[in-house]
């Protein structure tokens, strides 16, 4: 019996010792395949969990575009006259798609509802000269609106209706958005009523010389979300749903989308309305220069150990920037701590600014480093 006993223990032993033996003869591939599984799982679980606007791509945007869409609005504008032209020379007809049809100039666009009591932002092109403006809410209420203001070297206009409890979407920090993040263009596109479209961030601070005049602010944010006539005033929103920016423009030789589009930043639009609402018009801060950007070739000339600023050509005669103390060849590198690469950056940064508020400019004088304080004065 003890005999029996004895080759049963030993039977199991030497088995446990060969399955031991086994196991640790086994590839180390094999081995690495088991943990390396493990370990994709709990990623594809993680990433199953990421919140929207994280790095990460949303699985959807369901929920962004469910938030935006009520806010957006369609506009209809008509205008009319013995003055109209035959041919209309505005650069911003192929995007908004204006038919003249015997004097009688037509168009759609949208907007983004900016209050609940019936405030609405818009791009000036949109209703520039009409006589007649209809707004459709979502909910396909329709109403009469006036022309609070405009501005047309920033392209912003705000309208206003007679509605109460109108949804207004939660704003983001446009300075913050960064270059691949998600948005999305919600507007109306020939007349497709609440057409919501996805794309990335392609730049910051891009300037497309589509708004005339030597005063004009063009700081786009470029996405390559679908943009077409009719989405001109649309909202660009980001993964969360909140208000990026306002569509106004794309990149076209055709009048249809060809790959870029342009929006005004939530930032800068959000300061112009609050002016146009309080004050009847845009109350806009200057410096009093010209400005070009920097480069290495004009680095090289100005002596800088610096390629990104923008250059101060010259100041105007009793001007902000000259009363400050500011000279030609100071190299702007900052304003109030945030950095500034471009020209578009700096007009933006200082457009946001009304009359007497004093900005605190870095520049670099001579591949020195000062700090000098403006107060903006009128242009």
């Amino acid at each position: 019996m003890k005999n029996l006993l004895s080759l049963i223990l030993a039977g199991i032993i030497g088995g446990m010792i060969t399955l031991g033996g086994v196991y640790l003869l086994q590839p180390a591939s094999t081995q690495n395949a088991q943990i390396t599984n493990e370990a994709y799982a709990k990623t594809i679980s993680n990433n199953l969990n990421v919140k929207a606007g994280s790095i990460a791509a949303p699985s959807n945007f369901t929920a962004a575009a469910e938030t935006a869409m009520p806010s957006v609005v369609h506009i209809k504008a008509t205008s009319g006259g013995s003055n109209s032209q035959s041919q209309s020379n505005d650069p911003f007809d192929f995007f908004f798609g204006n038919p003249d049809r015997g004097g009688i100039r037509g168009g759609t666009g949208s907007g983004v509802i900016y209050s609940s009591d019936g405030y609405i932002v818009t791009n000036n092109h949109v209703v520039e000269d009409a006589n007649d403006i209809e707004v459709t809410l979502f909910d396909n209420r329709t109403y009469k609106a006036k022309v609070v203001g405009t501005d047309t070297q920033t392209d912003l206009a705000v309208l206003k209706i007679e509605a109460r409890g109108l949804p207004v979407l939660k704003k983001a920090d446009s300075d913050r958005a960064k270059i691949g993040e998600w948005v999305l263009a919600v507007g109306n596109p020939f007349e497709l009523n609440s057409t919501v479209t996805a794309g990335i961030i392609s730049a910051k601070g891009r300037d497309i010389n589509i708004i005339k005049g030597n005063t004009a602010i063009e700081s786009f944010i470029q996405t390559d979300a679908a943009v077409n006539p009719g989405n001109s005033g649309g909202a660009l929103v980001d993964a969360n749903g909140r208000l990026l920016g306002i569509n106004t423009a794309i990149a076209t030789q055709t009048g249809s989308y060809a790959g870029y589009s342009f929006a005004i930043p939530v930032n800068m639009m959000n300061k112009i309305a609050e002016d146009i609402i309080e004050y009847g018009s845009y109350q806009r801060g200057f410096l009093g220069i010209n400005i070009l950007d920097l480069d290495n070739d004009l680095a090289d000339e100005l002596g800088l150990n610096i390629t990104q600023g923008v250059v101060v050509q010259r100041t105007i005669e009793g001007g902000a920037a000259q009363y400050a103390g500011l000279l030609p060849n100071d190299v702007i590198t900052k304003v109030n701590g945030s950095k500034v690469n471009t020209a578009p950056e700096l007009q933006e940064l200082v457009g946001r600014k009304r009359v007497g508020d004093t900005l605190k400019l870095t520049i670099n004088r001579a591949g020195k480093t000062k700090e000098i304080p403006v107060k903006l004065k009128k242009g």
